[in-house]
């Protein structure tokens, strides 16, 4: 198999051996309305209801959706409209807690006996991607074509975050009971599990828990960026190559994050909706780094508040990863499904752009050899024929040219803008 291109980064997985801690329940959460790729929800609630754990608040008929579920137990402030760290709007709904956490009677464990019935409660469950994407579940896992392998991403491969990781270290049978259950609903017959050789505990624990079932396979991938991408995740698992224009089921694979693997096996089990999730908490002045299980819609203030972080020097503040995550503009953005990290840093300047060098970095380091200088170039002459042949929808944005890129030219964040001047189809 061809080596696919990428870079070396310092891991910076320092909190790899924290356990996991919960969060206290904020004052106040605020849930948005639009937490994954698709369609907002609608608010099923107004102000001064009273609302439960696992209660549905927000839901749409939009195919490319998933219900909203309220994380805490109290009453509605407030029915609003925010800002996300992605420039987005969305209506949000602002719930002041009780203390109680008292769990909804719409919490059932769910009984399912077809794979029709499987696809509607995984909707229901409000599961998105929970490797950052949040691309809706249910979609993912009602393909047109037949499936022979289900690939589990525990690559976990930006620096810093160690949410995924110890999610198989502290509860792997979640993440083996939800691959294996959508393995018998979907009639898959094989397994790969791939983890970077940088996590070898999670690796032999998987293995272990793995040996007696030959369906399911655990493979080491390098410890290199951006192995869990999914195309490039697809290629080094079982090479495969998922081409421009092709979804990974068109290769006859679905590839799911290993904690939403693990969160589809707790709903199967409990019918408690995703109202939480794992996440990293780390940077240059988070004097606790931790993991933690946080309320979603719980601002990031007091997620910084309980990791000491010194947020009169932040200069800047991103959800998710350094590669791949979002700047966010105000320390009340709560907590989404997507969020699995919150990384505060005081060392952060912008670099200085220089003129191209044509050193071909950029080049080497793209997974796809794309050419970012040349559609660098192509969308500042607004020539769509020319960005067409040199396939930018192809780009995945994994920063690795920018990141290469001695001028300091932003090569991924043009080729983002490049892509929203080709007319969809």
């Amino acid at each position: 198999m061809k080596k696919l291109n990428g870079v070396r980064l310092k891991h910076h997985k320092g909190t790899a051996q924290c356990q996991t801690a919960a969060l206290p329940v904020p004052d106040l959460v605020t849930i948005p309305m639009l937490m994954n790729m698709g369609a907002p929800c609608t608010p099923l609630v107004k102000v001064g209801d009273a609302v439960k754990v696992g209660q549905k608040i927000g839901d749409t008929d939009a195919f490319m959706s998933v219900p909203v579920h309220s994380s805490v137990s109290g009453t509605v402030k407030a029915v609003t409209e925010i800002k996300l760290a992605n420039g987005n709007t969305c209506k949000a709904v602002t719930i002041e807690t009780d203390g109680e956490q008292t769990v909804s009677e719409e919490v059932q464990s769910p009984v399912i006996n077809s794979r029709e019935e499987f696809i509607k409660t995984i909707r229901e469950s409000g599961i998105t991607g929970l490797g950052g994407a949040g691309f809706p579940t249910h979609i993912k896992l009602n393909p047109k074509g037949e499936i022979d392998t289900l690939i589990i991403n525990a690559a976990e491969c930006e620096p810093y975050i160690t949410s995924d990781h110890r999610q198989m270290l502290e509860d792997p049978d979640a993440v083996i009971g939800g691959l294996k259950t959508v393995m018998k609903f979907l009639s898959i017959p094989n397994a790969v599990i791939g983890i970077e050789s940088n996590k070898p505990d999670a690796i032999s624990l998987l293995s272990k828990k793995t040996a007696s079932d030959s369906s399911i396979t655990v493979k080491t991938l390098p410890a290199s960026y951006p192995q869990g991408a999914e195309k490039v995740l697809i290629y080094n698992t079982v090479g495969r190559i998922v081409k421009e224009g092709q979804l990974p089921s068109d290769q006859k694979v679905i590839v799911l994050n290993v904690s939403t693997a693990a969160q589809i096996f707790n709903y199967c089990q409990t019918g408690m909706p995703l109202v939480e999730r794992r996440l990293t908490v780390d940077g240059d002045i988070v004097k606790n780094p931790c993991n933690l299980t946080v309320k979603i819609g719980t601002p990031v203030s007091k997620i910084l508040e309980y990791a000491q972080c010194d947020t009169e020097k932040m200069n800047k503040l991103i959800l998710g990863g350094p590669m791949m995550g979002m700047s966010a503009f105000d320390l009340d953005t709560p907590v989404g499904k997507g969020n699995n990290a919150v990384l505060a840093f005081e060392k952060y300047s912008e670099p200085v752009v220089t003129n191209c060098i044509r050193c071909g970095r950029c080049i080497k380091a793209c997974p796809f050899d794309l050419m970012p200088t040349e559609m660098e170039k192509a969308y500042k002459r607004r020539d769509v024929e020319a960005l067409k042949k040199l396939k930018v929808n192809l780009c995945m944005n994994c920063g690795c040219c920018t990141y290469a890129c001695p001028a300091g030219r932003k090569l991924a964040e043009t080729n983002q803008l490049a892509k929203a001047l080709i007319p969809r189809k």
